[in-house]
């Protein structure tokens, strides 16, 4: 309501000098502006009044504990008079301020650029590329931008401008772009989109997906990642308007605050309520409970190479079959922690699975890895990031041809948080609070500084293995380079699978620790692709929360010939689902799709809790987290089965599982790894979380109900578990044939 002016209510009618200040300072903290009318007092003895003139010199720049404190003092009269206790708002405070100098940091997707015939020419008076490989430029000590603050955080840009000092110069088809000496400007004056404009005013690029902070005690506003998109009016210069929006860079920005009378903008932290903590004032007893929704997500086409290592023509060709590229395609994912506070409530609105059952959500720690030493879990605390890509083809079989690694998060710009309950109210970039949002851009779920691989995680208990990890290898407590190349850690899909045909989804989700529900962590939407001068994906519809194995096969399915069921343990969650089709002739085919969501049996060193790393001992290390390495289907005698088939997909056959048929049973294993490491199943391949395995054959038999058996790879208590879906029935038994009918009958 900030800027709104208020003719009546507080303002209308008469009263005392102090009344009228007390209503004005109110108003103030409101963030309306006040219109006063000063009926019942001259306007002269109101401006005359202490503290008045101070407070309307500050109506844009007002401090919200002075404005309460204030409003306090004067009101106490008020509140003897009320009758019973009265319910006071809490208002959201916007207050304006200006920073400026500081520097942009660039991380340019060269092989997207490339696509296009876009190519970095030169750059000036840059920086070496830092530790997370941004390179930065410095920005002018003159003119800033004048954005809004709440009591908790950053709001949005409201107008002025950010010059560059130096920049980088690119050549493309449309001639060269310079960003030398380029400016930065507001997109309107309630946005958190910045366009970048060159030195004749072309809009050249735009920013978006901002992930911010206060910092250093309100001295500094830390934009730590940001997306560059190509803006419209370049894309059109470049003949190529389908390109508007494509995400070309990671950015960063870190802005340094103009003091206002000396003072800088004070954040209003809330104590936080971490999960398991007990809700006050509740009978019976309620804790609060982490639930963290994937809100929505889209994906895009990245980079593609025609050879893993290529430095030079590495160019893709697409549906043609000169070259089978990897393309890389990545994701920018907003999340909403859960609404509820007290009464149930939609966090995703219109979906079937968009209400928590958690009652009163609880705060989820947030911390960047090696920042420090955190509660509530003793160590760095954050959620990780991962996605998947599916295709089912012309006869209903599923495959998961894409996989990525493990985004590690490490702020969250809270945005459209609920300040009424109680815990940080999203007032730090290191906490997720009620209702908050948060979203990861493409450019910064493509960051070869925050990407790992999935073998470091525990994903039932969201803890990850610090020690030995890829960002310390040497198991020393400090951040080392990661040695990801532009190809590692992405979701990489072969060209000849994305011309394949049939139907495709994408899946996103995020690992929170304590999380009560996977299944509205993740998220799924149709997507399809296209190949101009490179690939490009578009995003269809419905997106709906949960795994694509269900949009495969439903868990609520009423269909005689489909199943899908849970296997839920400690130790984590699986899925599997099958589907059986009557081939006709007495032929069925059965499809089984196993869906390893989030189990593991890890083997692990230490302790997850940063306090026990004075031993070195207890530094907290994965060995190793596999999953599973046989699957077995029961085959009743009678029954004989063709075609048997195994999809991991991948193109490679030499890690495929085998089949044998035998002892009643069909069984898929893992090939043996001849030389594994220490303490760790001689297994390779083993279907580990977040990941999808299809197995399949032909039987003459129709279906039945009947167990399916996953064995653990990791030796311990259960050895396997089972699902109760369907599998080949006994065959009946020809009553001619029983007590030698048909051999007595030849005497």
């Amino acid at each position: 309501m900030s800027g709104r002016r208020l003719e009546s209510g507080l303002f209308q009618g008469g009263g005392t000098a102090a009344m009228l200040v007390f209503r004005y300072i109110m108003a103030v903290a409101l963030g309306w502006e006040p219109y006063v009318s000063c009926q019942g007092i001259t306007c002269r003895e109101m401006r005359g009044y202490p503290l008045f003139h101070e407070a309307a010199m500050n109506l844009h720049s007002h401090r919200f504990v002075l404005a309460l404190a204030l409003a306090s003092a004067f009101s106490a009269p008020l509140a003897m008079a009320a009758s019973g206790p009265q319910p006071q708002p809490q208002p959201v405070v916007k207050q304006t301020w200006t920073a400026l100098g500081g520097d942009l940091g660039f991380i340019w997707n060269v092989d997207l650029l490339r696509d296009y015939g876009i190519t970095l020419k030169s750059a000036t008076g840059v920086s070496d590329p830092d530790s997370r490989e941004f390179v930065a430029v410095p920005l002018r000590d003159q003119g800033g931008l004048s954005f809004a603050v709440t009591d908790t955080n950053f709001d949005h840009f409201v107008g002025g401008r950010l010059a560059l000092r130096g920049g980088f110069s690119l050549n493309s088809p449309a001639g060269e772009l310079s960003l030398v000496d380029a400016v930065v400007v507001p997109r309107g004056t309630n946005s958190q989109m910045l366009d970048v404009v060159d030195a004749a005013g072309n809009k050249l690029f735009y920013l978006d997906r901002l992930m911010y902070a206060i910092a250093d005690e309100g001295r500094t506003v830390d934009v730590q990642t940001m997306d560059l998109r190509l803006h419209a009016d370049l894309a059109r210069r470049l003949g190529k308007p389908e390109i508007t929006d494509w995400v070309v860079a990671q950015m960063r920005m870190r802005l340094e605050v103009v003091a206002q009378n000396g003072n800088y903008i004070d954040i209003v932290q809330g104590a936080p309520v971490w999960p398991g903590t007990v809700v006050p004032g509740v009978t019976p007893e309620q804790r609060f409970q982490a639930d963290v929704f994937m809100l929505s997500f889209q994906g895009q086409y990245s980079r593609c190479t025609n050879s893993l290592g290529c430095t030079t023509g590495c160019t893709c060709d697409g549906p043609n079959t000169a070259t089978n590229g990897y393309a890389v395609f990545t994701p920018s994912s907003t999340l909403r922690n859960n609404v509820n506070n007290g009464t149930a409530n939609p966090t995703v609105a219109g979906d079937p699975n968009g209400t928590s059952s958690a009652l009163y959500s609880a705060d989820v720690a947030w911390y960047r890895k090696f920042s420090g030493t955190f509660a509530p879990y003793d160590n760095d605390q954050h959620p990780n990031l991962i996605w998947n890509l599916y295709r089912i083809d012309a006869n209903n079989r599923i495959e998961q041809i894409g996989r990525s690694g493990v985004k590690h998060a490490f702020v969250t710009t809270n945005t459209g948080c609920d300040n009424s309950g109680p815990g940080s109210g999203g007032s730090t970039g290191a906490i997720l609070g009620l209702a908050c949002s948060d979203t990861y851009g493409t450019g910064n779920n493509d960051s070869n500084g925050d990407l790992g691989p999935r073998n470091e995680i525990i994903p039932a208990r969201g803890e990850w293995g610090r020690c030995g990890s890829i960002f310390d290898p040497n198991c020393d407590l400090s951040a080392d380079p990661s040695g990801n190349t532009n190809y590692s850690q992405r979701m990489i899909t072969r060209e000849s699978q994305l011309t394949a045909g049939g139907t495709y989804f994408m899946e996103s989700w995020y690992i929170v620790r304590e999380d009560i529900n996977i299944y509205n962590t993740m998220a799924s939407r149709p997507v399809t692709f296209s190949y101009g001068a490179s690939w490009s994906m578009s995003n269809g519809t419905p997106q709906l929360l949960g795994p694509v194995i269900n949009r495969w096969v439903s868990p609520t399915t009423a269909n005689p010939n489909q199943k899908n069921v849970e296997v839920a343990s400690a130790e984590g969650h699986t899925r599997v689902a099958v589907n059986v089709v009557d081939l006709g002739n007495g032929a069925w085919r059965y499809d089984y799709a196993v869906m390893n969501l989030d189990f593991a049996r890890a083997v692990t060193q230490g302790t997850s809790k940063y306090s026990d790393d004075s031993d070195p001992a207890q530094r907290f290390r994965v060995i190793h987290n596999f999953g599973f390495d046989r699957f077995s289907v029961p085959l009743p005698a009678g029954v004989t089965v063709s075609s048997l088939e195994f999809n991991d997909g991948e193109l490679d056959a030499a890690n495929d599982w085998t089949a044998t048929t035998s002892g009643g049973s069909v069984t898929w294993t893992a090939p043996v790894n001849p030389t594994p490491p220490a303490n760790t199943p001689a297994v390779l391949n083993p279907l580990n979380w977040g990941t999808m395995f299809r197995f399949s054959f032909v039987a003459n038999q129709a279906p039945t109900a009947a167990d399916v058996d996953l064995h653990v790879a990791q030796s311990g208590t259960p050895a396997s578990y089972t699902a109760s879906v369907l599998a080949p029935a006994t065959p009946a038994v020809d009553l001619i044939f029983v007590d030698n009918f048909e051999s007595a009958s030849r005497h």
